[in-house]
């Protein structure tokens, strides 16, 4: 079982000059998903310590960065945030040829995403 902190979401008012700075600054790498207002970002090489991510249009203002925590059943991991006391806020739905993503809230109202791998969800 996975449940690890695998990504990050960077929400940005202006994606290019946010990409730019961590080009510049860290030598990040980015690549855009199809026509989307979202680029992935390689922060490090295979097999080196941490995680990657992604800069994102926001979808509003103060909008957070998003760490997201892999599970191997989404289902069950929803029904156990919630026992836990966190709140669902999006329900489960599918990111086509990636897998099934919902989000929730701890009780501190800090936002986190929880994916399941699944490369046939459509």
């Amino acid at each position: 079982m996975s449940n690890r902190v695998t990504y990050f979401e960077i929400p940005s008012a202006n994606p290019d000059a946010n990409r730019q700075f961590y080009e510049k600054a860290f030598g990040w790498q980015f690549r855009q998903w199809g026509a989307q207002e979202y680029w992935f970002a390689h922060t490090g090489s295979d097999g080196e310590q941490g995680i990657n991510g992604a800069v994102m249009k926001e979808l509003g203002p103060q909008q957070p960065v998003i760490n997201t925590i892999t599970v191997d059943d989404i289902d069950s991991s929803l029904r156990q945030i919630e026992a836990a006391g966190g709140k669902i806020i999006k329900p489960k739905k599918s990111i086509p040829a990636v897998g099934w993503l919902a989000f929730f809230t701890d009780p501190d109202d800090n936002i986190f995403g929880v994916l399941q791998e699944d490369r046939k969800a459509l």
